[in-house]
């Protein structure tokens, strides 16, 4: 069984501990504050009240076999800073960690974050990105400077094959998966979609409906590339 530490109770960390207490977990929450710790006891498996920049404190957790830790601890950045730190000494093997500033990310990066969350900016650029491109549904940056992205099929797209559109000649864009909102009996039945509707690396003949949903694998300028094609098409 997967087990994960939060540690900070403000509004981010509830509602990660609230989507995490419907999953099959060990739940680990930690804050300073009794009442927050109070407000969220029946959702976890262990609460613990306590002050997380006390490196005792932390190896009283047993936190070298936890899967992952993330802190989040609102407004107060060198004590997430100290944190996060602490916990990289101590040899936790995945810390995720809330910035509230590049800046704050930046030195997070630097005292052991393993992945850094900075929930505002990314919120603005995908609603910056959906704002603009219609068709955008989702979309999740990769530190390599690709995208994965989730589109609607234009117009031009549906009823159309995958080798027709083109996309990866034209575009230099790799469609890795196929989501069929109404999927086909007949390839649920033979294996080739899973029951949710999923298709992974679809062939050439794959025939777009209006009702699918295509993941696209490129690079940030190779996807604005398609969506300036698409927008004035």
């Amino acid at each position: 069984m997967k087990k994960v530490v939060v540690i900070g109770l403000g509004s981010f960390g509830v509602n990660l501990i609230r989507s995490l207490s419907k999953k099959k977990i060990e739940l680990i929450a930690v804050d300073i504050n009794k009442d927050r710790v109070n407000e969220i006891k029946d959702l976890v498996t262990q609460p613990v009240t306590m002050d997380a920049t006390n490196r005792d404190n932390l190896n009283s957790l047993g936190l070298k076999d936890v899967d992952c830790v993330v802190v989040s601890c609102g407004p107060d950045l060198e004590s997430s800073i100290l944190i996060v730190h602490l916990l990289s000494e101590i040899g936790v093997t995945r810390v995720i960690a809330k910035a509230l500033t590049e800046d704050h990310e930046r030195i997070l990066t630097l005292v052991g974050a393993n992945e850094v969350l900075f929930p505002e900016r990314d919120i603005a650029r995908k609603l910056a990105n959906q704002l603009i491109s219609p068709n955008l549904m989702d979309y999740i940056p990769l530190e390599s400077g690709f995208v994965i992205e989730e589109l609607a099929p234009p117009d031009i797209f549906v009823g159309k094959t995958l080798e027709q559109i083109a996309i990866r000649t034209k575009f230099n864009i790799n469609v890795i998966g196929i989501k069929q909102i109404i999927p086909d009996r007949a390839s649920v039945e033979n294996g080739t979609v899973s029951d949710s509707g999923l298709t992974l690396n679809p062939g050439g003949d794959f025939l777009i409906k209006e009702s699918d949903i295509l993941i696209v694998l490129g690079t940030n300028k190779d996807i604005e590339k398609l969506h300036d094609k698409l927008n004035n098409t």
